[in-house]
């Protein structure tokens, strides 16, 4: 395993509810005064190892934010974050840049490939970063799952949305970091390529036991998550377990009617 990995990926089947992202009490407020906006109103959560949590809520509940905020890219007014055991809240920027390059792993609804690299080395590129390889045989088995044996030579603008979507999945998982943040994996991708996308996710779940974290619109998408927080008004409202879309939508439209 490359030194840059977090903690060791449990195999599959892997029943541990250790959390590995720990919240308490955050706040977030943008501005100040009369035009100050509450994004984040004292949530508490728990994120479980080997879990895939899915986060859903309306326009401006905050789930961008809480997201941001748990891995890192955010600070809230208030309130604590740890990954890992450590206390990220109060790390200054270049410990906190360490702690993510070797904990985190970054999924982004626009891909965020280099456009001067192929996709073996947008793959590799937190490695890279880092001065380190990936474990014998690692790189290898990453590409078979993610089916992109026949394009590493390609650079982005060479590959369809779903391929550079697969190339992002693969970038985030080379390091096994200890948790993936997905950010509306499936929100620029036609429906049947979202499909494909989904199911690698819940396949890097269940066959590597990979924490991830999903801020998605997309009740289809949530539905592949073992546990879906709804937000509303900057707190979480509602907690379901694995549910099929029908039930979620059903969640959110009482939602909505609160």
């Amino acid at each position: 395993m490359s030194s840059a990995g977090g903690s060791p990926l449990s195999g599959a089947g892997s029943t541990t509810t250790e959390a590995v992202v720990v919240a308490r009490d955050l706040t977030r407020t943008f501005g100040a005064g009369d035009t100050a906006v509450q994004a984040l109103r004292g949530v508490s959560v728990d994120i479980e190892a080997g879990k895939l949590t899915a986060v859903m809520g309306p326009s401006g509940s905050g789930k961008s934010t809480l997201m941001h905020i748990l891995a890192g890219l955010d600070k809230p007014t208030s309130g604590t974050v740890e990954l890992a055991g450590t206390e990220i809240t109060t790390l200054g920027d270049n410990d906190l840049t360490k702690l993510r390059r070797q904990h985190i792993g970054f999924i982004f609804q626009f891909f965020n490939l280099l456009p001067i690299l192929d996709a073996r080395e947008n793959v590799l590129l937190p490695l890279t970063i880092a001065g380190e390889k990936p474990e014998d045989g690692w790189f290898d088995e990453l590409i078979g799952q993610v089916g992109l044996g026949d394009r590493l030579k390609h650079r982005p603008a060479e590959l369809s949305g779903g391929q550079q979507q697969r190339v992002a999945i693969a970038r985030a998982l080379v390091s096994r970091p200890t948790v993936v943040f997905a950010d509306e994996p499936t929100g620029n991708l036609d429906s049947s390529t979202s499909g494909e996308i989904l199911e690698l996710l819940r396949k890097s779940v269940e066959t590597y036991g990979q924490t991830t974290v999903m801020v998605t619109h997309d009740a289809r998408a949530a539905a592949m998550a073992d546990r879906i927080l709804l937000l509303a008004d900057g707190v979480i409202v509602r907690e379901l377990p694995r549910s099929d879309a029908h039930e979620i939508l059903m969640a959110i439209e009482e939602l909505n009617r609160r």
